[in-house]
């Protein structure tokens, strides 16, 4: 069985996931399973939970993602309804460099 697989028994009921960065909108939990199982990887997917916010209905999620080679952040969104994930909204930002015109003013955070 696939890592992502056994995210489809959770009993998710996600009716859409948005990525609004690439206008992209993959419908069912299924469909989102596939995707993942399909993402190209060099190696076995590792995330780290660096901050999470929960609200009624809604929680956020800051994950570190890697596979030894590359890596993301993803911010999510999700919306939850009787215990149940029904949709979840994603960013993957970019990492860039800083620019040089306020370098005396900002220090890395890493």
């Amino acid at each position: 069985m696939a890592p992502h697989s056994r995210a489809g028994r959770t009993g998710a009921t996600i009716s859409a996931v948005e990525w609004p960065q690439s206008n992209e909108r993959i419908r069912g939990a299924e469909r989102f399973v596939q995707m993942n199982d399909e993402y190209p990887a060099h190696g076995r997917w590792q995330f780290t939970l660096n901050r999470i916010v929960e609200g009624d209905d809604e929680v956020v999620t800051e994950v570190a993602i890697t596979d030894g080679v590359q890596a993301a952040t993803a911010i999510s969104f999700f919306r939850v309804e009787k215990g149940k994930i029904t949709r979840l909204v994603e960013y993957w930002p970019e990492p860039y460099s800083a620019p040089s015109g306020r370098a005396h003013l900002v220090e890395a955070i890493l």
